[in-house]
C-alpha cells in the first residue's frame, strides 16, 4: 500500500447488466452461476447467423422518465442509470464542482442512433431527425450527460479503446485523482451494440459463438469447444475518491484502487499477440504502478471472452507474471461480452470479490483446453483468504489495447 502519494479508494458502485438492473441483483446472480444470455426475439433475428445475446435484465424505460430517455442513446441510458446508482451508493458526495470529474467511455458509442437516424433520413428527410441526434451518437455522450447530471467541471473525458474502454476509464480516473486534478471521479464504461449490423459484422469476422441451440452454454471461456464470444449490453460505473476526501466525509470504502497498467500489442487490429507479450507488459506495469508483487494478487477477473485465439494466451501470461496461485474467473461466461462496458462491470465484480472474500465461478467449462496453467474457478464460487489482499481486472481490446487495474481490500 502506498504511503507517499495520494491513495485512491472506491466509494460507490452502479450497474445495469444482463443479470440484473443493479449491483446487488447482478452480483447475486453471478455467485449463483446464472446466465443472462437468451434468444433474441426481434423481427430481424432471422437475418443474422447469431440469434442470442445478453440483453439487460431491466429495460431503461422502466427506470428513466420517457422525456429524458427519448433524448439519450441506449448506451447513454445505461451509463446514466449506472452512474446515478453509483453516485447514490457513494452517499451523493458533497464536493466542489471543480474538484469533480467524469471518465466514462464506450467502445462503439451511439451506433443504434446512427443507424436508425440514417434510416429516418433516407425515408423521411433531414427535417424528421431529432435535434438530439448528434449528442446521442457521439462516443463522449455518456460522459457528457453524467457530467451535467452531477455538475462535474474538473474534467469530463471519454476513453475509446474497444473492449478495454471501461478499465482504461477507471485507470484514467485514478491518475486524475493522484495528480491532484480532482478529489472525486465517476468512471466506467457502457455499451449498447445489440443490432443486426453489429452481429452480422462480428459474425463475418468469425468472432461470435453460433451455438444457437444452447445460448446459455455458448460463452465458455477456456473450454476446448469454445467458438467465440457472446454479445452483451449494459454499463458498470464506480465512484473513486482520494482517501483523504473519503475519510473526511465518513464514506464507506469498498477497496483501494491501487493502480493501472497499459500496453499495446502493435500486432494485429483484431487478433491478440500470440506470444502474450503485450498482456505481460501491462501486468508488469500494473504491479509497478500499484506497488504490488505477483504474490499479493489472490484473484484475477480475466478478460477471457471465449474466443479460440485469446483465452489461453491470457492464462499463460497470468501464469508467467503473477503465477499459478490466484483464483482466476471469467464472468463473461454469464454476462456475455459488454465490449466497452466490460471493464466497468468486471471491475465491480473484482471489488465485490474482495469485499465478500468470494470469487464467482466460470460456467460452461466442461473440458479445459490445453495450455491453461492457472487455477480456474469453475462450478462453484471460491472463498478468498483473509487479511489484506489484491485482485486484478484484465481488459483487452481490438487495436491491441491492454489494460489491467488492481484493487486492494480494506
Amino acid at each position: 500500500m502506498s504511503t507517499d502519494r495520494v491513495r485512491v479508494v472506491v466509494t460507490g458502485l452502479g450497474a445495469t447488466t444482463p443479470l440484473g438492473g443493479d449491483v446487488d441483483s447482478t452480483w447475486s446472480a453471478l455467485l449463483a452461476g446464472r446466465s443472462g444470455i437468451a434468444p433474441l426475439t426481434e423481427d430481424w433475428v432471422d437475418s443474422v447467423p447469431v440469434k442470442f445475446a445478453g440483453r439487460v435484465a431491466v429495460e431503461p424505460g422502466e427506470v428513466l422518465p420517457r422525456p429524458e430517455a427519448r433524448r439519450l442513446d441506449r448506451a447513454e441510458q445505461f451509463g446514466l442509470i449506472a452512474a446515478r446508482q453509483a453516485w447514490k451508493d457513494a452517499g451523493s458526495p458533497k464536493v466542489a464542482s471543480d474538484r469533480l470529474g467524469v471518465v466514462v467511455g464506450s467502445g462503439i458509442g451511439g451506433i443504434t442512433t446512427i443507424l436508425d437516424a440514417y434510416d429516418t433520413f433516407k425515408e423521411k428527410g433531414w427535417q424528421r431527425l431529432s435535434p438530439f441526434t448528434v449528442p446521442m451518437l457521439m462516443p463522449n455522450g455518456s460522459a457528457g450527460w453524467i457530467g451535467i447530471d452531477i455538475g462535474a467541471t474538473a474534467g469530463v473525458h471519454a476513453t475509446v479503446s474497444a473492449c478495454a474502454t471501461g478499465a482504461e476509464s477507471i485507470g484514467y480516473a485514478i491518475e486524475m485523482i493522484r495528480t491532484g486534478r480532482a478529489d472525486v471521479v465517476v468512471a466506467g464504461g457502457t455499451e449498447a451494440a445489440i443490432h443486426p449490423l453489429n452481429i452480422g459484422s462480428f459474425a463475418a469476422m468469425r468472432a461470435m459463438s453460433t451455438r444457437n441451440d444452447e445460448p446459455l452454454r455458448a460463452s465458455r471461456p477456456w473450454d476446448r469447444e469454445r467458438d467465440g464470444f457472446v454479445l452483451g449490453e449494459g454499463a458498470g460505473i464506480i465512484v473513486l475518491e482520494s482517501e483523504e476526501h473519503a475519510l473526511a466525509r465518513g464514506a464507506r470504502v469498498y477497496a483501494e484502487a491501487a493502480g493501472v497498467g497499459y500496453s499495446a500489442d502493435a500486432h494485429h487490429i483484431a487478433q491478440p499477440d500470440p506470444t502474450g507479450t503485450g498482456i505481460m507488459s501491462a501486468t508488469r506495469k500494473l504491479l509497478e504502478n500499484a506497488r504490488l508483487t505477483g504474490q499479493d494478487i489472490k484473484h484475477v477477473n480475466a478478460h477471457a471472452t471465449s474466443t479460440p485465439a485469446g483465452d489461453v494466451v491470457e492464462a499463460q501470461a497470468i501464469a508467467e507474471i503473477i503465477g499459478d496461485h490466484p483464483a482466476v474467473t471469467a464472468t463473461k461466461s454469464m454476462t456475455g461480452h459488454l465490449l466497452g462496458g466490460a471493464g466497468g462491470i468486471e471491475s465491480i465484480f473484482t471489488i465485490l470479490a474482495l469485499r465478500d472474500r468470494i470469487v464467482p465461478p466460470t460456467v460452461n467449462v466442461d473440458d479445459l483446453d490445453d495450455g491453461v496453467e492457472v487455477d480456474i474457478v469453475r462450478g462453484e464460487p471460491r472463498k478468498l483468504p483473509g487479511g489484506q489482499i489484491a485482485a486484478i481486472n484484465n481488459s483487452f481490446g481490438f487495436g491491441g489495447h491492454n489494460v489491467a487495474v488492481a484493487f486492494v481490500s480494506v
